[in-house]
């Protein structure tokens, strides 16, 4: 297979992708399902995977009612998430720092789309001591229109000086493909909580199961 060259840059979604922080919010918000009697909530919360705190909450009222008290459960939720991960402990995914690595000494430009407003981020990157490797860290609340909208992929492009046609985007949930694809990158999905379905297949340029697969893919060494 030809090593890949027609790229300058890789723009990667956080969550998910990065840290093992989307099945650590899945498992706060079954605590509160066991406890409140909530149902069919892990249904629910994959359909919020790639949104901001504000289209999460809009899903949640679609699904539960408008009386569904979601600023008391999510309030919960986040304080028991905070308690667990603040501080460095919430888990990275196998091969980020390999995958930054490569990137950094292969000269390509790096940046962040995270749906996560701007403060938590960079938290967490710091506090998980990658955050140097980023040139550019583009959050959902310096965008107007959330993921599925390609918004937040073509601010990180511009930001970086980079045509979105000679960037890929590295991301794990279904919104996050959708907007890396309207956005014109090159996705690469690496799934999550969710596999790849039919529409994934045809809209990222790759499937791959961890980001060591990503290294060998960019070497030009993975599959096609």
């Amino acid at each position: 297979m030809e090593k890949k060259t027609g790229y300058d840059a890789v723009v990667f979604d956080m969550d998910g992708v990065i840290f093992d922080s989307e099945r650590a919010v899945m498992q706060c918000w079954k605590e509160l399902a066991d406890k409140y009697q909530i149902p069919d909530i892990e249904k629910a919360v994959l359909s919020c995977t790639g949104t901001t705190m504000k289209r999460t909450r809009e899903i949640m009222l679609e699904i539960y009612g408008e009386d569904f008290p979601y600023d008391i459960y999510a309030k919960e939720s986040s304080a028991i998430y905070h308690s667990r991960y603040d501080g460095g402990r919430l888990p990275m995914k196998p091969g980020v720092v390999e995958l930054l690595t490569f990137l950094k000494e292969d000269g390509k430009k790096i940046a962040l789309a995270s749906s996560t407003r701007r403060q938590t981020v960079t938290n967490q990157l710091k506090d998980a001591g990658i955050l140097n490797f980023f040139d550019n860290v583009i959050c959902g609340d310096m965008v107007e229109h959330s993921k599925p909208a390609p918004d937040i992929f073509l601010k990180a492009c511009a930001e970086l000086g980079v045509a979105p046609e000679r960037a890929y985007a590295i991301e794990d949930s279904y919104n996050g493909i959708r907007a890396a694809h309207a956005g014109h990158l090159l996705p690469i999905m690496v799934p999550d909580l969710l596999p790849a379905n039919e529409e994934m297949q045809e809209k990222a340029e790759v499937v791959l199961p961890d980001l060591f697969e990503v290294i060998a893919y960019l070497k030009g060494e993975g599959a096609c």
